[in-house]
């Protein structure tokens, strides 16, 4: 098997990629779900890049006939994905800071029934 520039330098790139991303948990700046997703992404990628031949495989199965429409469209729907993952964090995301707001808010009037701000975990998280 003879093999490409290309062949050499996405799989590399794949696994610099996938080793920062498993870094990153370790470090505890993302989640698991999120390195599976990414290690997934750029495993793909790897495969696509060793195995080009693949892509027949995947027009076959989608039913698209011509093999570049097949990837165009199979990462479309991962990115999809990725970003309707991202909207839901987003909003769990905001209705922590609504509740954070509305308990300092409540603090500052005096309307607080507890000394601890309620709802959390003596940690400062908020309990669900």
């Amino acid at each position: 098997m003879h093999l490409t520039p290309y062949q050499i330098v996405a799989p590399a790139f794949s696994l610099f990629a996938i080793l920062y991303a498993w870094n990153l948990v370790l470090r505890q700046k993302k989640t698991l779900w999120e390195a599976f997703f990414w290690t997934l992404f750029w495993g793909l990628v790897t495969v696509i890049a060793l195995f080009p031949r693949m892509l027949t495989y995947l027009s076959a199965v989608t039913g698209i006939a011509n093999q570049e429409n097949a990837v165009l469209i199979t990462f479309m729907g991962i990115l999809f994905f990725i970003v309707f993952y991202i909207i839901i964090r987003l909003e769990e995301l905001e209705q922590r800071h609504t509740k954070i707001v509305r308990l300092m808010a409540l603090r500052e009037a005096g309307l607080d029934t507890n000394n601890d701000m309620a709802g959390t975990s003596g940690t400062g998280d908020l309990q669900e």
